[in-house]
């Protein structure tokens, strides 16, 4: 296995890692390569670096993904029939569709989201980029009009969270203490749950005013006929992302936090029993890429010229540049030695400023889709 086969054949590409390891570029990169090499490919995004954000285009808020121009995506030469979108998730977005495509009518729909409640629960899912994550990916899965699509999960060690959070708030909304807010018709039943929920309505209206009660539990009624459907969601999502469909890449640094969290994400993945396919090493000097040694500057310039001294001491910083290169190197290889079969262990070129633009992708897309 190597990249440029994991990105012809999975469906699903899913990237963990720390912050600050350039997950979201990694990201960025291997769905333009995916793109360039001829697939269709939407590159889910959760917070990208305004430069990186400027560089594909994207507007903060879009209501749908964002197409990359063929011109844009094929440098200028001839466009192949891949295709590229990049779209950077809104909860608030998201939610609203979910809500949207599983109630039973449009009507039922419009009950939840034009109650006033429903901006708290919108407020709170806001905050949850998992569950954003989650129900888009299988939103777009369900559509199949991707080939493959590429998950940037949110840079924390509870990025592998987005997989249980459909059924945390299922299990959040349709709780018992829940239903005693429910009206009588879609409660749990039973004597003793009508009179807590008579007393609890009760204590409600005086505080807040029967209105507002009323208004409550009609919200939560017409919210209730969703839970099964947040389950079963969540079930196949598992079900997908244990496939043989998709594929779990870490993506780390040579910094030795960035390498305890990848060893963290490892253990998760392991744990959960998901497809881990390898490592990005970000950020490094592993790879040379062909650069030509230092050394080859003295032809240009006179014997005992001041010139010349200046190029013998940036061969002295080159020496430093190689030692650390080595390292990186070896680093590469411990992390490829504990790899399991079929797992690919990658540097990705240090690219400094040419991630700044587009073009700047499409050279690091290549470079990692060749390794």
């Amino acid at each position: 296995m190597n990249l440029q086969l994991l990105l012809r054949e999975k469906r699903v590409v899913v990237l963990c890692g720390a912050g600050g390891v350039g997950k979201t570029t990694t990201a960025a990169a291997l769905g333009v390569a995916a793109a360039r090499a001829g697939r269709k490919v939407l590159v889910l995004t959760i917070d990208p670096a305004r430069r990186l954000a400027e560089a594909m285009g994207l507007s903060e808020g879009g209501a749908e993904p964002t197409p990359i121009p063929p011109e844009r995506l094929f440098a200028g030469g001839e466009p192949g029939p891949g295709r590229l979108d990049v779209w950077m998730l809104d909860p608030r977005i998201v939610f609203e569709r979910f809500v949207r495509r599983l109630s039973a009518t449009p009507e039922a729909a419009r009950t939840i989201i034009e109650n006033r409640l429903y901006r708290f629960l919108s407020d709170l899912v806001a905050g949850m980029q998992e569950y954003a994550a989650a129900e888009a990916l299988d939103n777009f899965l369900d559509e199949g009009r991707y080939e493959l699509i590429v998950l940037d999960t949110p840079p924390s060690r509870h990025a592998l969270d987005f997989l249980e959070a459909p059924g945390r708030l299922a299990r959040f909304l349709d709780d018992r203490i829940v239903s005693l807010f429910l009206p009588e018709e879609k409660g749990r039943g039973g004597r003793l749950w009508r009179k807590t929920s008579q007393l609890l309505g009760n204590v409600l209206g005086t505080i807040f005013g029967d209105g507002f009660t009323q208004e409550m539990r009609a919200f939560l009624g017409a919210f209730s006929g969703l839970f099964a459907g947040i389950r079963l969601r969540a079930d196949r999502l598992r079900s997908r992302l244990s496939s043989p469909d998709a594929a779990f890449l870490l993506v780390t640094s040579p910094e030795s936090a960035s390498l305890e969290e990848a060893s963290f994400f490892r253990d998760m993945l392991r744990e959960k029993g998901l497809p881990f396919a390898g490592y990005v090493l970000n950020r490094s000097w592993a790879r040379e890429d062909g650069l030509e040694p230092p050394e080859a500057l003295l032809r240009h310039v006179e014997e005992g010229g001041a010139a010349r001294d200046g190029v013998k001491a940036l061969i002295g910083l080159a020496a430093q540049e190689r030692a650390r290169a080595e390292a990186h190197r070896g680093l590469l290889q411990r992390l490829a030695e504990k790899l399991p079969a079929g797992a690919v262990a990658v540097a990705a070129p240090e690219a400094g400023g040419e991630l700044e633009d587009f073009r700047g992708l499409v050279r690091l897309g290549d470079a990692l889709a060749t390794s």
